[in-house]
């Protein structure tokens, strides 16, 4: 988020218009709404209680499964958005070129990795690390690594592809190592890991510098991983110490890959000759509407555990920490919106931001005090939010973005945020 607040006027109302496609929880529920821990009526009751929502969470039962796949829409809808407003302002270069897509792609893969990697740590001093929640944080983290693999593989060949997957597997084992080792207060241990993360940005330098034919040098990425590094572990210091700066430290850990990726992005495009340019300013339009976006569905992933898993639920300090986290980029970018459409303007954004997000966090905890009736007014005003925000942004846009299609745009989000509620309720409340 850092890095965007320089984007120009109309670059920056983009990013604000285009988050309203993926909101987030960070209010706290008023005190006449349902707890965790209300006694809950009847089933004949309840069922008499009920009115249904249209819209339906799309959950599968695996939490962090369905945070990726809550996240994994919005790389295409940056592109879209992107496109559209590229196009309206006049935006000098590309935003799907050959480099567009790469630096966009190492922004999305290389910020999840982070936060996957975040949630992962978590969990495992949440449920161990020998639980079956885990296993399943572990999973998706591994899958991002696949992936990985793969972008580098299309680029690279096959052999660079498999050397890739193995090398960054292994640095994931080494953050494990460290992380375990951090919360058990083993010194030993923990400065063995760093050792090793220090072996890995040697090794990983020699991989890209040979990949690019020079053109990213060992020394500039082993410089650049060790950034990493230091972010990373800060945030898992954090996270072993029960530090409420622990989610601040994590975003910023992200920010440093998102800001990283363009370096990549720029020597590979460099060595192969892909069409395009990776850092004009459309491409750059696009990989920071891609990384906001989805910054923003993990950030709300990472509140809705903290609330679900941290003593006092959504009245302790650590989720008001990871809430306040979520909120300074809703003042941000209301900021924006002022800054094209005025004060008035960017008060009605930050007032009407700040309810919806209360409907995810009404959503949240009635699902894990399994009040039916309040996820389903949770989902009534999410479902009421989709045309007010639509006719927002439309006005605020000059057009340029539809009610019809942000409202449309916001069914998806809403149904495959709420299945990822659904399932980190399942597995860490109920």
């Amino acid at each position: 988020m850092r890095h965007a607040r320089t984007r120009n006027a109309a670059v920056v109302a983009a990013v604000a218009a285009t988050l309203a496609l993926t909101s987030c929880s960070s209010e706290e529920p008023a005190a006449d709404e349902p707890t965790m821990t209300e006694e809950m009526p009847d089933d004949a009751a309840m069922e008499d209680m009920t009115e249904t929502s249209a819209l339906m969470p799309m959950g599968t039962g695996d939490p962090f499964a369905d945070a990726r796949t809550a996240a994994a829409h919005m790389p295409e809808t940056a592109l879209t958005l992107a496109t559209g407003l590229a196009a309206a302002t006049g935006t000098e270069g590309d935003v799907d070129s050959a480099a567009a897509d790469l630096r966009a792609g190492l922004t999305a893969l290389l910020q999840e990795h982070v936060y996957l990697a975040g949630t992962a740590v978590a969990t495992a001093y949440t449920t161990g690390p020998d639980s079956d929640e885990f296993a399943l944080a572990a999973e998706a983290l591994d899958g991002n690594s696949v992936d990985l693999s793969t972008a580098i593989g299309e680029l690279a060949g096959d052999e660079a592809e498999a050397e890739f997957l193995a090398l960054w597997r292994e640095h994931v084992g080494f953050f494990v190592d460290y992380a375990v080792a951090q919360q058990a207060g083993d010194a030993e241990a923990r400065d063995a890991a760093l050792a090793s993360l220090q072996g890995y940005t040697t090794d990983a330098g020699a991989f890209f510098e040979e990949i690019s034919a020079g053109e990213l040098p060992a020394a500039a990425i082993a410089e650049s991983l060790e950034m990493h590094i230091t972010t990373l572990t800060a945030a898992i210091d954090g996270l072993a110490a029960g530090d409420t700066g622990a989610y601040a430290s994590l975003q910023e850990a992200a920010s440093h890959v998102g800001m990283a990726a363009e370096t990549i992005a720029g020597g590979l495009d460099t060595a192969l000759d892909l069409e395009g340019d990776p850092s004009d300013p459309a491409s750059t339009l696009r990989s920071d509407m891609t990384y906001l976006l989805q910054e923003h569905v993990y950030l709300a992933a990472v509140s809705v555990f903290t609330a679900y898993t941290a003593e006092g639920g959504p009245e302790s300090e650590a989720f008001t920490a990871a809430a306040g986290v979520l909120d300074e980029n809703s003042v941000a970018l209301s900021e924006a919106v002022t800054s094209l459409a005025g004060d008035e303007n960017g008060a009605a954004f930050l007032d009407l931001w700040r309810e919806h997000i209360g409907y995810f966090v009404d959503y949240a905890v009635a699902r894990a005090g399994g009040d039916e009736q309040g996820t389903q007014d949770a989902l009534r005003n999410l479902d009421g939010y989709r045309p007010q925000a639509g006719d927002f942004f439309e006005e605020v846009s000059g057009g340029e973005l539809p009610s019809d299609a942000v409202a449309e745009g916001l069914t998806h989000h809403v149904e495959t945020l709420a299945g990822a509620i659904d399932s980190l309720s399942a597995a860490l409340v109920e």
